[in-house]
């Protein structure tokens, strides 16, 4: 199996980045990780975010962008994320007063989504979209919008940034999904859960939930995806400790990650 690069998205740590941005970077770098995506700056300069990111030998490689701030500043996402030497812009979810309401709005959005990722394109950036459940119940045609999604935008502009748990907890195989997407799927967020009393999501560290981690780590292999993100949107643990469990899971059951 091609080996994978395994990068923490730091939502799962907004806490204590929240608390101490630079201090908690130095952690994730000696826990092992070889790169980060940001969900928020922690109000770092581009110049200091890229001096800290070479100290610590980690790529920031992605981030996620609110549609909110793409709408607002593309040029300025852009130019941070080129500074600090980042390859990928995800927008990352969309808020409930955002979610299109018909067909019709669904396509008017990713005509939307298509304008940003042909501009950051021409200025030598990536962008991607990152689902979470809905995505795969509202309707657009004969397909879900997830599916949708991707066949009203090109590859050229738009690529996939999948959420196996969100795909899951959807009620679709997260497998068969990295498959359909072989070759436009370069991030994939690597995730485990289980459903509560109340059939709602609970994040749990790798290998601990429903997730068929072993299966989706063969089939991002063989799609082409170049990075394998952890996340735990809720810990059990202390976050720091439940990163650290994480990994030190994928190199005791993926020596080649």
């Amino acid at each position: 199996m091609e080996k994978l690069n395994i990068g923490l998205q730091l939502f799962t740590l907004r806490d204590e980045t929240a608390r101490d941005f630079e201090g908690t970077l130095r952690k994730v770098a000696e826990l092992g990780y070889k790169g980060v995506e940001f969900a928020g700056y922690g109000d770092l300069s581009a110049d200091k975010m890229k001096a800290l990111l070479d100290e610590l030998g980690l790529q920031g490689f992605s981030s996620h962008v609110s549609l909110q701030a793409l709408r607002e500043d593309l040029q300025k996402e852009i130019d941070y994320l080129k500074a600090i030497g980042a390859k990928y812009m995800i927008c990352p979810y969309l808020m409930p007063e955002d979610r299109p309401q018909s067909g019709e709005e669904w396509s008017r959005l990713f005509a939307e989504l298509q304008q940003f990722g042909l501009e950051a394109g021409k200025q030598g950036l990536i962008f991607g979209y990152h689902n979470h459940d809905f995505e795969f119940h509202g309707q657009v045609g004969g397909d879900n919008a997830f599916d949708a999604m991707f066949k009203e935008t090109t590859p050229e502009a738009v690529q996939v940034e999948m959420d196996v748990c969100w795909v899951q907890f959807a009620g679709r195989n997260p497998v068969e999904y990295i498959g359909n997407y072989a070759g436009r799927l370069p991030l994939l967020h690597l995730k485990d859960f289980s459903a509560d009393e109340q059939g709602q999501m609970k994040t749990l560290e790798l290998g601990q939930g429903t997730v068929d981690l072993p299966a989706v780590i063969e089939a991002a292999a063989e799609a082409g995806v170049q990075w394998l993100i952890v996340e735990q949107d809720v810990c059990q643990n202390p976050p720091l400790e439940s990163i650290s469990n994480s990994y030190e899971w994928l190199k005791s059951n993926y020596l080649n990650v």
